[in-house]
This record gives structure tokens, C-alpha cells and sequence, in this order.
């Protein structure tokens, strides 16, 4: 098992405008795409197990932070998103991937 540590990112809607105008989440998707192809991260096409743990707020208290530390991630971003950022940073093409499995928790 492989572990990575690269603050997870969610791929977001863009727009034509993407191209000229650049917003944070923009910024924010390609220094997270930059940095997982630097590592060398990779993805077999079936029976992979992706678990993204984000950070917690700096604003939470140590006490918050201990009670919620591994805990499922139930706010945004939305798995599916990062799983979508992971994927089309690693591949060109993702076509080829069938199987896979994605999880997130705080930590």
C-alpha cells in the first residue's frame, strides 16, 4: 500500500473562461494535479482502494480535533470529486480504469 501526502482537492466545473481567467479553485486543482504527478502516483485499473484524509480546520479546538480525528468526512468536497481530480491528474485517458473505491476521513 502506497501513501501519499498531498492535501486532496476536488475537481470543480470549469468553463471556457478557465483559460484566461484564473480562480483559486483553479490554482488550487493544478498545484494538487502538479504535485500528484511529482510523486509519481499511480492506479492500478481494478480492485484499488483510494482513502483521502483531509485536514481539520486550524479553528477547531484540540478537543474537537481529537473527538473528530479518523472519523468519516461527511462535508464538501465530495468523494467522487477528488476521486475524479486523482484520476484525470494521473491519466490522460482514464477509460481503462473500471474498478475502483474511494473513501474520506478526517485526520
Amino acid at each position: 500500500m502506497s501513501e501519499y501526502k498531498i492535501t486532496p482537492v476536488g475537481k470543480f466545473r470549469m468553463t471556457c473562461a478557465e483559460k484566461w481567467k484564473k480562480r483559486l479553485e483553479d490554482l488550487r486543482y493544478r498545484a494538487f494535479c502538479g504535485e500528484v504527478r511529482l510523486r509519481g502516483v499511480e492506479l492500478p485499473e481494478s480492485g484499488s482502494h483510494i482513502s483521502f484524509i483531509l485536514p481539520m480546520p486550524a479553528s477547531w479546538s484540540k478537543k474537537k480535533q481529537a473527538e473528530f480525528n479518523g472519523k468519516p468526512h461527511q462535508v464538501k468536497p465530495d468523494f467522487d470529486n477528488m476521486m475524479k481530480a486523482l484520476i484525470d491528474a494521473i491519466y490522460e485517458n482514464d477509460a481503462h480504469i473500471w474498478d475502483a473505491r474511494a473513501s474520506k476521513a478526517w485526520g
